[in-house]
């Protein structure tokens, strides 16, 4: 961003106009929300500004599209909602992206300055909205001055911009919003990310350089040091094993990439073998294990690279501990490696893919779906089955194409308004959302607002009639099946009221044929796929 943009003075405006133009400054595209009568002075300047505004059918939408847009361009998602309800139905949404290191602004009003926390039971009327988004934010404000306005976004876009990111939420008494201000529009300072310690760089080079069986491990905390990653994973020979968040950063083709498969014995192997073990921005969480919860054993020497320090000592304790943005640790380790050892890595990933073909149980679905996708494809999964067994065997070869609420916080309607966001933020790329019949309806309504956007967006629908997953679950524990057997409606029939094209798949060309035409198609496609269909 060019802070140069901040510079002079606005006329005299109210304090929501000045918002709209402040968000302009910070290079802002596009603001989620649902106008209500306590965030209309929001959009008082928002007509006449260069901000795209996009109106989800359910703040919860709100929240996962500005999810969605944040994780495929890298930018903060920006949201305007209103009080109460309006904060109560994006919570989910905020939470998922809270737990997954998502950059979210959330913007909503709140009641009169006078009148909060006296439960007199105004409009919309909350204890406390701070006190319920503090759980899932970096920090949550309550502009009480208008004249603070500038330095609470700065403050908001530091925390997106120079650290781990995660929500901020910001909420404006709607007497505040109406505030009629002079604002000087000041530059804000670069932020530069942290860089590593040279001590700490040279033990972890020094362990490197001597390692037998590197590897590496991945987690969303590498995402903008793709080249880096793999520049050091080629010169040491190493594995890459990644988390959901990481995938893509190396290509999932790399002979040395064994993607999201941590929670399969071949791969277990390997890290259990490994000498020394790199591990970048992940905190080691059991949802990227799923199927197999159990810590990983790791009982070479193991350096933590993280940018959040709280995250260094968690989980699995390092040898080496290395506080530093991603990238410039590793382009600092890569600049100083002199390797004394040599290591088979691409002959020990190659064994362990051939090992790990048995447990791709969805193979024929994922091998059809990738082959009539364009290589620069997003896939936005929702919590269905095809999208965990994704998430280890769908190779993915760039960063930020394959978004999924499958870890972390683990919400079901999160694929279709991600996919929204998704499509909005890279307009030139196709983007696909993966869904399970259960959890399609969870945000169905969305479907109007891509629409009414003209998104070009193929929704395929891996139809198992009910909550699959947890019936599955249910039955391995052997508990009698309650509350997961759902009356599943008629999709192409939901499809043609909504306005758009919608089918069922007869077979796998047929399936193909689908998702090509959806592809080709300006606007949004249903395409069902039954999970008891003879052809999977």
């Amino acid at each position: 961003m060019d802070g140069s943009a901040l510079k002079g003075e606005v006329e005299l405006a109210t304090c929501g106009e000045v918002l709209v133009s402040l968000l302009e400054a910070y290079e802002v595209e596009i603001v989620f929300g649902i106008p209500g009568v306590h965030t209309v002075e929001l959009y008082r300047g928002l007509g006449a500004s260069k901000l795209r505004h996009v109106t989800p059918r359910h703040e919860q939408g709100a929240g996962f599209m500005a999810d969605g847009y944040a994780r495929t361009t890298g930018k903060p998602g920006v949201c305007f909602i209103i009080t109460g309800p309006g904060m109560t139905n994006i919570a989910t949404a905020m939470a998922q992206a809270f737990s997954d290191s998502v950059s979210m602004l959330v913007i909503s009003s709140v009641n009169r300055t006078h009148e909060l926390g006296s439960g007199a039971g105004q409009l919309h009327e909350l204890p406390s909205q701070r006190n319920l988004t503090a759980q899932f934010t970096e920090f949550s404000h309550t502009l009480l001055d208008a004249q603070e306005l500038p330095s609470v976004l700065a403050r908001a876009f530091t925390v997106f911009e120079g650290r781990r990111p995660a929500p901020v939420h910001i909420e404006i008494p709607i007497d505040v919003i109406t505030t009629e201000l002079h604002i000087p529009l000041e530059s804000w300072p670069e932020i530069s990310r942290p860089g590593p310690d040279p001590e700490y760089i040279d033990q972890a080079v020094d362990l490197l350089a001597k390692a037998h069986r590197p590897l590496l491990f991945l987690g969303g905390g590498a995402i903008d040091a793709s080249t880096e990653v793999r520049a050091l994973a080629e010169a040491l020979h190493a594995p890459v094993v990644n988390t959901v968040a990481a995938k893509g950063i190396m290509p999932g083709e790399h002979e040395l990439c064994l993607d999201c498969t941590m929670a399969y014995r071949p791969v277990r192997d390997l890290i259990k073998e490994a000498d020394v073990v790199l591990a970048v921005g992940t905190e080691f969480s059991e949802t990227d294990r799923y199927g197999d919860e159990s810590p990983l054993e790791m009982p070479g020497k193991l350096i933590r690279l993280d940018i959040d320090p709280g995250q260094l000592a968690r989980n699995h304790m390092p040898a080496v501990a290395l506080q530093s943005d991603a990238a410039l640790a590793l382009r600092a380790i890569g600049k100083q490696l002199v390797l004394q050892a040599y290591s088979k890595g691409a002959e020990r990933v190659a064994a362990a893919k051939r090992a790990l073909q048995a447990f791709n149980v969805h193979k024929n679905f994922l091998d059809n779906l990738r082959q009539v996708l364009p290589e620069d494809t997003i896939i936005a999964g929702d919590s269905t089955q095809p999208v965990y067994a994704g998430n280890s065997f769908m190779p993915v070869n760039q960063p930020r194409s394959w978004i999924t609420s499958t870890t972390g916080y683990g919400t079901l309607g999160y694929g279709l308004p991600a996919a929204i966001g998704a499509k909005l933020g890279q307009p030139d790329r196709p983007v696909v959302a993966i869904v399970g019949d259960g959890g399609f309806m969870f945000t169905l309504p969305e479907l109007a607002t891509a629409v009414q956007e003209s998104l070009s967006l193929p929704i395929i629908i891996w139809n198992n009639e009910g909550y699959g997953e947890i019936r599955d679950y249910m039955q391995e524990q052997q508990i009698t099946l309650v509350g997961v057997d759902l009356y599943t409606p008629d999709f192409s029939v939901l499809a043609k009221g909504f306005g758009c094209p919608g089918e069922r798949a007869r077979d796998m060309p047929h399936f193909r044929t689908l998702v090509e035409s959806a592809l080709a198609h300006k606007g949004p496609s249903i395409i069902e796929v039954m999970e008891n269909a003879s052809f999977l």
